[in-house]
């Protein structure tokens, strides 16, 4: 899935709200844009990310979207450009 958020940060309070976002989405998936983030989830990740998102923004100034894409995902996918650090789906080696 693809989430993707606009948080004001006109405050204090709106910065530490995107970093919360921001560190939420680290959670689940990874970056891909500034405010775009590719997550691999289950249906229980889901629920989880969905409500530790919606407690980390302020709805009456904040925007936040998720995109459930289409399987398989690398044929409904076009990318161009430079590509994500690591595959989400593959092995991750420290």
């Amino acid at each position: 899935m693809l989430v993707v958020y606009d948080v004001s940060t006109t405050t204090a309070l709106g910065q530490r709200r995107l970093r919360m976002v921001a560190q939420v989405c680290q959670a689940y998936g990874q970056r891909v844009q500034k405010s775009v983030f590719e997550c691999i989830v289950n249906d229980v990740q889901y629920e989880l990310l969905k409500r530790d998102l919606l407690r980390a923004i302020d709805p009456r100034q904040d925007n936040l979207r998720i995109y459930r894409l289409r399987e398989p995902h690398g044929q409904f996918t076009f990318l161009a450009g430079v590509q994500p650090k690591h595959d989400l789906r593959g092995p991750l080696i420290l």
